[in-house]
């Protein structure tokens, strides 16, 4: 069975699409825009971009792949925190919307905060969603004490979602900021879940107790770590995958469930935290 989230008012598969370092090279576009294409295919609905991503050029991919395709899309980009004033974010929108060859995202998210009050993106995402330009809005790379101070603020709690940094080497949102996203029903999205490529991705595949139970259940070790990811209620994985092969693989794991005794094992190898640790962004 196929792992969903509930999304506010609507349902998308546990397991979505990333785009970061997409659009980059255009020799890689054809390969970048099938890979997307082919994930709609296999119901991975939702696909995450942003205007920082190649300064607009994924947001330009996802628009190709979209084509005659959008209402099979849940879509999401994020805005720069400088452009997260009422009339930058309106502006941000409208070029994010040309790009992405659409008249609406699905969700709009603020990248990560910067130097505009909480109040006035508040008021912007408001305003955006007035005029139709998007259904729902949310955060990135919020800690507890963001989000906090954005839930007290009014029209805080209209946040839909953030959109944080999580895997099995970083888990520090599972001690306040995970289950405090979970009690306001905001969706957490989990990027980089497979960690960034480098020694730290490499150490998890590479790591003996992850291979055996991979090996257990005729998976990838990458399969493991998203199905590790989207255990927990309200989370959503958002794995680049610039190749239709690793679509496929990461659509498969939507369906793979750990049990008690692989979880135990897992957390012997990568124990939760025991304390309260600061946001991993990368």
């Amino acid at each position: 069975m196929t792992k969903s989230v509930l999304f506010s008012d609507c349902s998308v598969p546990a397991i979505g699409q990333g785009t970061w370092y997409m659009g980059e090279e255009s020799s890689k576009r054809a390969q970048e825009v099938a890979a997307l294409q082919a994930g709609l295919e296999q119901g991975l609905k939702l696909i995450d971009t942003a205007e920082m991503y190649a300064e607009g050029g994924a947001e330009e991919v996802v628009g190709e792949a979209l084509r005659g395709r959008r209402d099979s899309a849940f879509l999401v980009s994020k805005v720069y925190p400088w452009n997260a004033g009422v009339v930058d974010a309106a502006e941000a929108c409208e070029r994010s919307l040309r790009r992405l060859q659409t008249d609406y995202l699905d969700l709009y998210l603020l990248h990560w905060r910067g130097n505009v009050p909480l109040e006035e993106t508040i008021t912007a995402m408001e305003k955006l969603q007035q005029a139709g330009k998007i259904r729902r809005w949310g955060v990135s790379n919020f800690d507890s004490s963001d989000l906090s101070e954005l839930l007290a603020e009014e029209g805080g709690a209209a946040c839909t979602a953030n959109q944080v940094l999580y895997h099995l080497a970083s888990r520090g949102i599972e001690y306040d900021l995970l289950p405090e996203c979970q009690q306001q029903a905001i969706t957490v999205m989990a990027y980089c879940p497979l960690a960034q490529a480098g020694r730290l991705r490499h150490d998890l595949m590479t790591h003996p107790v992850l291979n055996d139970i991979a090996q257990q259940k005729s998976i990838t070790v990458a399969q493991l770590l998203l199905a590790w990811v989207i255990r927990k209620e309200g989370v959503i994985a958002i794995p680049k995958a610039s190749t239709v092969q690793h679509v496929t693989e990461n659509a498969a794991a939507t369906a793979i469930t750990l049990d008690s005794e692989e979880l135990a094992q897992i957390n012997q190898a990568f124990p939760p935290p025991n304390r309260k640790m600061p946001l991993d962004i990368v």
